[in-house]
């Protein structure tokens, strides 16, 4: 889809209404595309490759996005709650300022995923990969974070409060991160 024009990728602005009829048809492979600030609510879009996309300012609380490609897509302050992204490939997306509040993550790859300032509150991340993933500043409380892997994650300023499940032996904390128990600071367990 992306055109080319003296060695440069310029993304090919794509509506919502055009991803929902090509995809009814059976397309599947919408990466490079700019999508941004597309109305994608409760959409179907499970197994989709948006790989490089622009999505940012996107709408899509209750989409289905199970085994999505997102790689390096820009989600910038884009509205996902309620989201389904099973096992969805994230790795170096962008999701500064998203919300992703009680969103299905679970065994999500998240690698490298820039989510400063993103709110997860409430999200499931059971067995997700956020390893050197930016989650500065980031709402994490009441997540679930059993197995997720945080090695070498930021999480200064983050709040993790009554998360669940948390080992943050190998993340970046410092005294304005705020603790599952909700004490703040770099503590010992």
């Amino acid at each position: 889809m992306p055109r080319i024009r003296s060695g440069t990728v310029i993304m090919q602005r794509v509506s919502a209404k055009e991803i929902l009829s090509s995809y009814a048809e059976g397309q599947r492979n919408f990466s490079e595309i700019d999508a941004g600030e597309a109305s994608l609510f409760e959409a179907d879009l499970s197994n989709i490759n948006l790989q490089g996309s622009n999505l940012a300012a996107a709408y899509l609380p209750y989409a289905n996005l199970t085994h999505a490609n997102l790689q390096s897509t820009q989600l910038q302050a884009a509205e996902m709650s309620n989201i389904q992204l099973y096992q969805a490939d994230l790795a170096g997306a962008d999701l500064q300022k998203a919300n992703l509040s009680r969103a299905n993550l679970r065994h999500a790859n998240l690698q490298g995923a820039n989510l400063a300032g993103a709110d997860l509150s409430g999200a499931d991340l059971y067995n997700a990969d956020l390893t050197e993933a930016n989650l500065s500043s980031a709402d994490l409380s009441r997540t679930n974070l059993d197995k997720a892997k945080l090695q070498s994650a930021q999480l200064t300023g983050c709040n993790l409060y009554r998360a669940q499940q948390a080992n943050l032996e190998q993340a970046y904390i410092d005294r304005t991160t705020i603790f599952p128990d909700g004490h703040r600071g770099s503590h010992s367990e």
